[in-house]
């Protein structure tokens, strides 16, 4: 099967002949407004933006600092940084050996050192934690001495995260889907003296895993928009804290319409992965610039939680179609994968698939994308994406794709890799 080679994908940046493409229309009284700064414990940056965690390798040094520099938050992902710098930690057949080469401590204070750097002292550089990998303890601790100015961290509780950080003057930031384990985290963190400096709500509509089931990702009740008061109202109980918006936020209009709800800020990842600075391959970008709205469904994960990414890539059309060798556990990147146990069930390892589709290998690469990834029109530098959504510049590059007919849910039972979304 044939990498994609083209740097802006045919039919979403000139003609709408045969393409099923509408351009969006530029809202020219947001181009007059302001966005309001963020402020988090001891961050204030220019504008509510928080480009998020992507990983393996997505948003690391180049990608983070760019965002910080031109006045958002840039987020690290702390998830294997062994293969930043391979030559740094030990491996085997290129796969860094156990958690602690695939978490390298000295790669990921190396990757905030560099971001730090390059974002030439604005906005600020923090780390995306997932709960579920393993050494969450040394990860959190690697990322507060690296310089890290705050930590967000889902996929799971962060409930012993204050007592991780200590005393340290760092944001803490959880990831929650709901109201109740808003409760959950606030009451366990108070009783460590802490409460979250703020509160990022992730729906279902973002790349990679999500924090619901499969029936809760494509349930009306469970979208962004819907669950967006009842945990702002839980933020307010706690305190006011701050509440950032996350899951399918994609222009000026998504951001203006949580504000208006009384969030903070928002959360944006697949957006930026069309970005000069977007640490992943070229081949990873190419993969979403050529996608459809069709291509991008939830798939099954070893690590238990429904992931979103594009389906019509080699490996996911091999194991759609029943072909799914044994795998060997080099990284033990996860503690739900339980060594290998739940990638040879689902047919891959999250580590090594992420890991290739970063370093441009097609063949073997899972690419995750939010629902929005279609949308990517171009590769274009980060300063001009943040233009845009701020309203310095007219948003020209994003599009809607017609809605493609829907494959019935019960058409993947037989092979359950893929479900609609």
């Amino acid at each position: 099967m044939a990498v994609p080679t083209v740097q802006e994908a045919p039919g979403k940046t000139g003609s709408t002949a045969g393409g099923g493409l509408q351009p969006s229309v530029p809202d020219a009284e947001a181009m007059n407004k302001a966005l309001p700064p963020l402020k988090i414990r001891n961050i204030e940056v220019k504008y509510p933006i928080i480009q998020g965690g992507m990983g393996v390798g997505i948003s690391w040094d180049n990608l983070a600092g760019a965002v910080a520099r031109a006045g958002c938050l840039g987020t690290v992902s702390s998830v294997g940084t062994g293969y930043w710098r391979t030559e740094a930690v030990r491996t085997i057949n290129g796969r860094p050996l156990k958690p602690a080469n695939f978490h390298s401590t000295v790669n990921l204070k190396a990757i905030l050192a560099s971001a730090i750097e390059k974002s030439e002292g604005r906005g600020a550089v923090g780390v995306n934690i997932l709960c579920a990998v393993t050494d969450y303890e040394r990860q959190v601790r690697d990322s507060v001495a690296g310089g890290a100015r705050y930590i967000i961290s889902g996929a799971g509780l962060p409930l012993r995260l204050p007592e991780y950080v200590g005393d340290a003057d760092v944001a803490l930031i959880p990831i929650v889907s709901s109201p109740r384990v808003v409760d959950l985290i606030c009451k366990r963190w108070k009783r460590q003296g802490r409460l979250p400096d703020a509160i990022i709500l992730e729906g279902p509509k973002s790349g990679g895993h999500q924090g619901y089931t499969y029936e809760q990702c494509l349930d009306p009740a469970y979208q962004l928009e819907v669950l967006t008061p009842a945990v702002l109202e839980a933020c307010k109980a706690w305190g006011n804290i701050p509440l950032i918006v996350a899951g399918g936020i994609w222009d000026r209009a998504d951001i203006d319409s949580y504000l208006a709800m009384g969030v903070s800020g928002v959360q944006m990842a697949t957006r930026f992965i069309g970005t000069y600075e977007c640490d992943a391959s070229d081949t990873f970008k190419r993969v979403l610039l050529n996608a459809k709205k069709s291509d991008i469904k939830l798939l099954k994960s070893p690590v238990g939680y429904p992931a979103r990414g594009i389906v019509t890539s080699p490996l996911v059309q091999r194991i759609m179609a029943g072909h799914r060798p044994k795998i060997a556990c080099v990284s033990n990147c996860v503690d739900p994968c339980n060594h290998g146990e739940e990638s040879n069930k689902v047919g891959y390892c999250i580590a090594d698939s992420l890991a290739d589709a970063r370093a441009g290998n097609y063949e073997t690469g899972l690419f995750f994308s939010g629902s929005n990834g279609y949308r990517l029109t171009r590769l274009q530098h980060v300063q001009d994406v943040i233009d845009k959504l701020v309203g310095n510049r007219v948003d020209d590059d994003t599009w809607v794709e017609e809605e493609a007919e829907e494959v019935p849910h019960a058409a993947y039972r037989p092979s359950p890799f893929a479900v609609n979304a």
